[in-house]
């Protein structure tokens, strides 16, 4: 019996449950973490497998350029071209996949702040209600970073461990930002980068599944260690149909589920939403009722709207000189984080170094260019990853069509920003002596970034939750994943996913996380890795 198998269910184990939790990714994942050790059964649904551990994942042909775990549905936008998003139904959901970016958003996040299109609006809490679940979050994905080196993190406490540094590379351009007056500042990452650590510092950790289980996705330091307590169960491969309700509409039952071809129920004292942003809606969708007609707590109308994903640039800048850097996703700067340049106002964004692009890598984006050729660029490439803020609009939304499938209306807003975010960053990259700058804007299938259909506030008129994530409309009903955001600011939301999992743990069983002890998770199976990086220590 493998690890995995060992770790999830046939089928349910009981009828009922004091809490299911629907999607194990960062929201999901974590939340069954934090309720652990809380004294009540809880049940984790989730619509795919594990990812295997092998040699394909590290494969960049196979995880590129075949799709080998792609294994999502078509969604379709609203001209009804299908697409291919960037969504994995795993345990760990999309975090198996991500590149370990653990950011908490600034102090300014949570409060309106205006842009050229429009006000990007306050949160129904604070940073400082948000704060020490931020620090609980860092601690569980053992999180590295600098709490000196970036001036727009708020924050006193030092990291879980520390910034795990720069490859030669990477540090001359850091040494090259600072010469024109930028903070370059290392990104805070989830890595097992411990002493007697598992990480080696590969070129395959962004995008790539970890075949060494070091990269701290929400099923290695969550979930495993959730199960380990026999507290917590597992039920893999179950396709969430819909929440089911009593009569009167005001409570939730439980789940109706399809495992292994059949349709099942399970019964559940609490439901927890947590697919993501697009999933998350297209459930509540799904589940109208006579006393829900638009989809169930719906009676704001606001389920499926505000869906919001950053305004996206990646950005390649190629030097003669080859870059031999391995793991290059160690720097980031915010200088236009808050505030705009000389020649615009408003912020413009975020900019980060993203992994060590591959030939293999760019097949799919550039497919009339050989792939020798797009080896080549890659090896004296240095890549970069741009973010603009992405303002909501109730007409950007999430709908079933009349099969159910998924179909995602989004036009892009405060396109302006990061156009000269794009320009100054060519700028820049410029006067540090890179003379071909190539830019590509992402469209609608890069959707990792996805937040806002199930937004929270105060006023049930214009919100679906309140600000503890409980549905207005049904009482046992949560959502707990970027559904809730009522803004999405240019920072990966993984880490502020989590730190809300464990804030709203404690409005479904008061207490939660006073009765949490730190969980190792169960010993994997051993592997022979072969090693794309080296561990200097």
């Amino acid at each position: 019996m493998t690890v995995e198998t060992s770790l999830q269910i046939d089928g349910p184990a009981k009828s009922s449950y004091d809490v299911v939790i629907v999607g194990s990714g960062m929201g999901g994942g974590t939340l069954a973490y934090a309720l652990k050790d809380a004294g009540v059964s809880v049940l984790l649904i989730e619509r795919g497998g594990f990812v295997p551990q092998e040699k394909q994942n590290w494969d960049p042909d196979a995880v590129f350029e075949h799709g080998r775990y792609k294994n999502a549905e078509k969604w379709y936008s609203d001209t009804g071209e299908a697409f291919s998003p960037g969504t994995y139904y795993y345990v760990g959901g999309n975090t198996k996949f991500y590149g370990s970016s653990l950011v908490r958003f600034r102090r300014e996040d949570f409060v309106a702040t205006e842009h050229e299109d429009g006000t990007s609006p306050a949160w129904p809490f604070t940073y400082d209600d948000i704060a020490p679940y931020y620090s609980r979050a860092e601690r569980v994905y053992k999180v590295h970073g600098d709490q000196h080196d970036d001036p727009t993190l708020p924050r006193e406490e030092p990291f879980p461990y520390p910034a795990i540094g720069h490859e030669p590379e990477v540090q001359a351009v850091a040494d090259g930002l600072a010469k024109q007056g930028l903070t370059p500042s290392s990104i805070p990452l989830g890595i097992d980068w411990r002493q007697g650590g598992a990480c080696i510092r590969c070129r395959t950790c962004d995008g790539f599944p970890c075949r060494v289980l070091a990269k701290m996705d929400a099923d290695v330091a969550c979930v495993r260690p959730a199960l380990q307590t026999g507290n917590v169960e597992l039920l893999t491969k179950a396709y969430a149909e819909k929440v089911l309700t009593d009569e009167s509409g005001q409570t939730a039952t439980g789940v109706q589920l399809v495992h292994n071809g059949k349709t099942i129920v399970v019964g559940a004292g609490k439901v927890v939403v947590s697919c993501g942003a697009v999933n998350s809606a297209a459930l509540l969708l799904r589940s109208a009722t006579d006393k829900h007609s638009n989809g169930l707590a719906n009676s704001s109308g606001m389920v499926g709207r505000n869906y919001m994903v950053h305004n996206n640039s990646i950005m390649i800048a190629l030097h003669p000189k080859r870059n031999k850097v391995e793991f290059q996703k160690t720097l980031y700067f915010n200088d236009y984080y808050l505030k705009g340049n000389a020649d615009f106002p408003y912020p413009l964004g975020h900019v980060q170094l993203i992994g060590k692009l591959q030939g293999a890598m760019l097949v799919g984006q550039k497919p009339l260019i050989p792939k020798w050729a797009l080896e080549i660029a890659a090896g004296h490439s240095m890549d970069w990853w741009l973010f603009t803020e992405d303002l909501p609009d109730p007409e950007n939304r999430v709908t079933l069509r009349n099969d159910e499938a998924i179909r995602i209306s989004w036009k892009p807003n405060n396109v302006r920003a990061h156009q000269h975010l794009v320009k100054e960053m060519k700028r820049i990259l410029h006067k540090m002596g890179y003379p071909l700058i190539f830019s590509e804007t992402t469209g609608i299938a890069v959707n990792s970034h996805q937040a806002g259909t199930i937004r929270a506030g105060d006023d049930p008129r214009s919100s679906v939750l309140d600000p503890s994530c409980r549905t207005h409309d049904v009482k046992n009903l949560f959502v707990v994943d970027s559904s809730f955001f009522p803004s999405l600011p240019v920072m990966n939301p993984a880490l502020t996913i989590a730190a809300n999992a464990f804030r709203v743990a404690e409005h479904i069983v008061p207490g939660a996380s006073q009765r949490q002890s730190e969980t190792r998770a169960p010993e994997f199976l051993p592997l022979t890795p072969v090693f794309t990086g080296s561990k200097n220590k």
